[in-house]
């Protein structure tokens, strides 16, 4: 049987991958497995959402956000769909996940299923996480992390996570079950603070001290809302050192994954394959957005994909492709069931366009909040309603609840729907199916609340989520 070791970054953008030819080398490691025999990057995955909760959600129950509803009206994966641990779990694997972002947690629902589920925060960390992990990234700390201070911030999780799965690794050699490994690697989100000898290098090539550079990265964290409210009043100086440390964060991940690869590489582990990933990406300042809140511009919506080990999606000829077809690909391969999932098998059909969504409680609470620093905030760009985004590899069309937009891609500003009316019309037909189809949600039950502890609460509020 296959394992399947499933990585996913957050907040990673593709353009700002090595994979994608931007002009700085942020993920040498990524690049290197995906030349190796055995693997390949895909040139337009597309997410299913644009922020952790719905577009995790997609991935672990295979399915689309309007289908389980987590992140869009409800904020729990409804018990009618199974998730991918457990259908992985009737097959005989052994499952397990780690996580420093609450939306991915018990209070979310997405820890079902799971034989072994770690949620990595300051308030689990004694009791939880191994006392020589621990140790270890004392010792690294000025390497790994912010240097000796209390303010959490500045710590990053990515190398606790590499010790603690290493160790898990190693367990699996023991056993006899396959396994199902999911890794949700945080350290790119905002706010933008990778460990000191990425901030140091930075800090000198721009001019600033790492005192400067880390003012501008809080700032930006604590203040996004008002940021957008006002228009992203940033100097090219600071557009420079947001990005540079945001980068950095990306870098710093891709370095702990490439150990990581190495590492299980070295067991020999029989028959592995490993998916890497994004839950989404990042607007930096597109559409004068910053964050992941309301946008589906593609800097927020085009993720890197990575798949080593399948030799049988490596001939998918398809222009574009989504989480979901990789996992109900991989389910197919091993005989698993699929009935609930949605994509499509990657070894014998095609993609030929995607489906992004975006919840209407996410666009109002993101609005309210952009209006209570500016009344006059124009509202009018962001269509109301549940907001499906269909892509080609030439166009992408929005639909709201009463209104659309067509763009010629790459230019997502201007709305071409007056001059391609034929598009238009197509893409409303291809909506109109897909809805009746795969778009309707599960259950029609009321929207689920979430299960948050203090904890959880706490953690999503310190990485500016909006929380009930």
């Amino acid at each position: 049987m296959t394992n399947i070791i499933w990585i996913t970054i957050e907040s990673t953008r593709a353009d700002h991958t090595s994979l994608h030819s931007y002009d700085r080398d942020t993920t040498p490691n990524l690049q290197r497995i995906a030349d190796l025999d055995g693997g390949r990057s895909f040139s337009t995955c597309i997410s299913h959402g644009i922020w952790t909760r719905s577009s995790s959600a997609s991935i672990l129950t295979g399915t689309w956000p309007s289908r389980h509803r987590a992140g869009m009206d409800s904020e729990r994966i409804p018990t009618e769909l199974m998730t991918v641990p457990e259908l992985l779990r009737e097959e005989g694997y052994h499952t397990a996940a780690m996580s420093p972002n609450a939306n991915l947690s018990s209070g979310t629902g997405l820890d079902r299923g799971f034989t072994d589920f770690m949620w990595i925060d300051k308030s689990t960390l004694l009791d939880d996480m191994s006392k020589a992990t621990l140790l270890k990234y004392l010792f690294n700390i000025r390497t790994h992390g912010g240097g000796l201070t209390r303010d959490t911030w500045r710590h990053n999780t990515g190398y606790m996570m590499l010790d603690m799965t290493k160790r898990w690794l190693r367990s699996f050699l023991h056993s006899t079950e396959p396994f199902f490994l999911y890794l949700h690697f945080g350290d790119p989100h905002h706010p933008y603070y990778p460990p000191l000898p990425i901030l140091k290098r930075e800090t000198a090539r721009l001019g600033l001290s790492p005192k400067e550079a880390e003012e501008i990265a809080l700032h930006h964290h604590s203040h996004i809302d008002e940021l957008v409210a006002q228009g992203c009043p940033y100097t090219e100086e600071e557009w420079r050192a947001l990005t540079a440390l945001y980068d950095g964060g990306i870098e710093y991940a891709d370095k702990i994954i490439g150990e990581l690869f190495d590492y299980a590489s070295a067991l020999n582990l029989d028959n592995t394959v490993f998916v890497i990933t994004a839950d989404h990406g990042e607007s930096l300042g597109e559409q004068n957005l910053l964050g992941h809140k309301i946008g589906v511009h593609d800097g927020l919506i085009h993720v890197p994909l990575i798949v080593y080990g399948s030799e049988e999606m490596l001939d998918y000829a398809g222009e574009t492709i989504q989480h979901i077809d990789v996992m109900k690909t991989l389910l197919e391969s091993i005989g698993s069931d699929t009935s609930q999932l949605q994509g499509i098998d990657l070894r014998n059909e095609t993609r030929t366009h995607t489906i992004t969504q975006r919840g209407p409680c996410r666009r109002q609470r993101t609005l309210d909040a952009y209006r209570e620093f500016n009344p006059d905030f124009d509202v009018s760009r962001y269509l109301p309603g549940m907001l499906t985004a269909i892509r080609t590899t030439k166009f992408k069309y929005l639909k709201g609840e009463n209104d659309s937009r067509l763009y010629r891609l790459p230019d997502e500003n201007t709305d071409v729907a007056a001059y391609y009316d034929n598009v238009t019309q197509q893409f409303d037909e291809k909506l109109t199916r897909w809805w009746e189809h795969s778009g309707k949600p599960i259950t029609d039950s009321e929207p689920i609340d979430s299960a948050f502890t203090e904890a959880l609460r706490e953690q999503l509020t310190d990485l500016g989520y909006f929380v009930e």
